[in-house]
């Protein structure tokens, strides 16, 4: 077989832990998630756009993660139950080019939104008498378009060089979607190069974007220290935590599969840790800023009260 061809074959997609004994018991766990989140999401949107106490730069921003969470989740959960159900795990070359790029594309997108969101929040805390002349509908939508925008150039750059690889012996992934490490492994050429290259955008995506939520935060601490009366420090801190809840879960097992060597990495590993920042935080997400936001809570009871609950 030449190179051409061996470039141009179907990819094996091996699944979920392909090795456990219940698979099929997580795939349709990780189906209901999916269909928690696809419910959750799409509720959280709703609200923020029927009630107008939520027209506000927060929870704006809050939409978009919500959209976004939901494209994220959509670009492999489906792909992975279909396969499953069929007992079909191939996908051409192409397909597994398309899905790696809306992988990056939306994972990055939500890197930079949630660091969007830590200055927003830092905003409102530190310098809340100018927080309506800082963040103003405008720059919401600015912050908006370079995340997607961002992202999506270096999905564009990082699908790409990854898929001029070429692949020798068996095209098997040892993953449930295509994702650059699982790929690199499978290349019959010397990629250390590249991964430096790799390694120079996660700083970009996470490890910068990490550094500057941190930073945020360690100055909302330092604000809310010196906020006297114990209800108004209650308020703040419980306005801030439902944000860093989801930056710890979702860019925690990030940095460890895309900044860490990958000799050191596991197929089983890498799967556990793709599972909560492509699967687990989507889900996560609405429940995390519904149930411990009382403005959100309140607009749940509003729309029942209006359009569910007869008169």
């Amino acid at each position: 077989m030449d190179r051409k061809n061996k470039s141009t074959t179907d990819f094996i997609l091996l699944g979920l832990f392909p090795e456990f004994q219940y698979v099929s018991l997580l795939v349709y766990l990780i189906l209901l998630v999916y269909f928690i989140t696809l419910t959750g999401n799409s509720i959280l949107i709703f609200l923020i756009w029927v009630d107008s106490h939520l027209h506000t730069p927060m929870y704006f921003l809050l939409s978009q993660l919500s959209i976004i969470d939901l494209f994220y989740i959509s670009s492999s959960v489906p792909k992975m139950v279909i396969n499953h159900s069929l007992g079909k795990h191939s996908i051409s070359r192409i397909g597994c080019g398309v899905q790696m790029f809306f992988c990056l594309t939306l994972g990055g997108a939500e890197c930079l939104l949630l660091t969007f969101m830590s200055y927003d929040r830092f905003v409102a805390v530190c310098n809340p008498l100018r927080y309506t002349i800082i963040i103003d509908s405008k720059v919401c939508l600015v912050m908006t378009a370079s995340s997607w925008t961002g992202a999506a150039l270096n999905s564009l750059l990082q699908t790409t060089y990854t898929m001029r690889f070429p692949v020798c012996g068996l095209k098997k992934i040892n993953h449930f979607f295509c994702e650059v490490p699982a790929i690199l492994k499978l290349s019959c050429e010397d990629t250390s190069q590249y991964e430096m290259v790799l390694f120079v955008a996660s700083i970009i995506f996470i490890l910068i974007p990490f550094s500057l939520i941190v930073t945020s935060y360690v100055r909302i601490f330092l604000t809310v220290l010196r906020i006297h009366p114990s209800e108004g420090r209650k308020k703040s801190l419980s306005t801030c935590s439902s944000h860093l809840i989801v930056v710890s879960l979702y860019l925690g097992p990030g940095i460890v599969v895309y900044m860490t060597p990958s000799s050191s990495h596991t197929p089983a590993l890498d799967q556990g840790l793709s599972i909560f920042y492509t699967i687990l935080t989507p889900m996560l997400n609405p429940l995390i800023y519904s149930l411990r936001n009382k403005e959100v809570v309140r607009a749940i009871k509003k729309v029942l009260g209006k359009y569910l609950i007869p008169t």
